[in-house]
């Protein structure tokens, strides 16, 4: 457990020696990779978050591929393709697969809204299955493997928003804020001088491995399950959910979001050197696990009620009881 700690801790030291201003982002990003696990960073565009999972893959010793999607992005580009070939001595025509992409330990999808419904279906299928299908063949992708997906919310000509199928497949969304005054400043700084600022791996793929295992074996109490999915289920329109649940949530969060909280805050606690997660881990992560799982109602809207406020009333309703 110290040395989860400890790797953690120097991750952390050096991602926000590039990425200023936004910790908690970074904090999210590697609780995410500590299980093993996709993450969806939304933000306008400039706030460094392609420059944030760069990083990340410069200190890990992982394959890395950045992938950016475009409207005429099609599955074969990400998956890969058969290609006909010809053996030079004997004649003989045959296909053989040639890897797309997808088949890195981290891939950066860099604007996955902007790619269209068939080929967000193939990476689905790579985020869930961790394997592709081409022409009919199943081809296994390496283990570890990560999706961190970043998402412009401003520009909607020619994008295609996510499915919810797709969006329960990422255990966190983030959403980024403009950095304050002082941060913007030394960020200005910092890129219009000279700087060269490399970094050595920190991680590699065993000790990834290792650290996975070791944020599943840490025991958490059945109080805290329960919560996890009394969160969950208040997030759910029906005879016994809260009275603002049935008015502005049409879909709410399914039982990936339990046990995305229960995996978060195992992690963090991990992260901290603590042999069990507590209510606190918890509820830091409800922000992230369930934001992008809500799918709000006609009257939400017109009452301009955003997820954010109904964040804000689950948490309210959660701490009454």
């Amino acid at each position: 457990m110290k040395e989860l700690s400890e790797t953690f801790s120097e991750l952390k030291r050096k991602l926000n020696q590039v990425v200023i201003g936004q910790e908690r982002m970074t904090d999210v990003i590697i609780y995410s990779l500590l299980c093993g696990a996709h993450s969806l960073i939304i933000g306008v565009p400039g706030l460094g978050k392609t420059l944030t999972v760069q990083t990340v893959a410069s200190l890990l010793d992982l394959d890395f591929r950045r992938i950016q999607f475009t409207p005429d992005l099609m599955p074969s580009d990400i998956t890969g393709s058969d290609v006909l070939e010809e053996d030079a001595l004997t004649g003989k025509r045959e296909f053989r697969f040639i890897k797309g992409p997808l088949f890195a330990n981290i891939i950066l999808a860099d604007e996955i809204n902007r790619t269209p419904p068939k080929t967000q279906a193939a990476l689905l299928e790579a985020m869930q299955e961790r394997q592709v299908t081409a022409s009919g063949k199943t081809y296994a992708l390496p283990s570890p493997f990560f999706v961190l997906a970043t998402q412009n919310p401003i520009e909607q000509e020619g994008t295609y928003p996510l499915p919810e199928a797709e969006l329960d497949r990422f255990m966190f969304s983030y959403t980024m804020d403009y950095p304050s005054a002082q941060d913007e400043a030394k960020i200005t700084l910092d890129t219009t001088s000279e700087r060269d600022v490399t970094f050595s791996p920190v991680l590699g793929k065993q000790k990834m491995e290792k650290f996975k295992k070791l944020v599943e074996k840490i025991p958490v109490s059945q109080s805290l399950v329960n919560k996890a999915v009394e969160i969950s289920r208040a997030t759910r329109p029906s005879k016994s959910s809260p009275k603002w649940a049935s008015k502005y949530i049409l879909w709410g969060a399914g039982t990936r979001a339990c046990q995305n909280l229960i995996f978060g805050a195992k992690a963090k606690a991990a992260s901290e050197n603590r042999s069990t997660p507590n209510e606190d881990d918890l509820f830091f992560f409800i922000d992230y696990v369930l934001k992008h799982r809500l799918v709000l109602s006609f009257t939400a809207e017109a009452e301009q009620v955003n997820h954010q406020d109904i964040l804000e009333m689950l948490k309210k309703e959660i701490n009454r009881r």
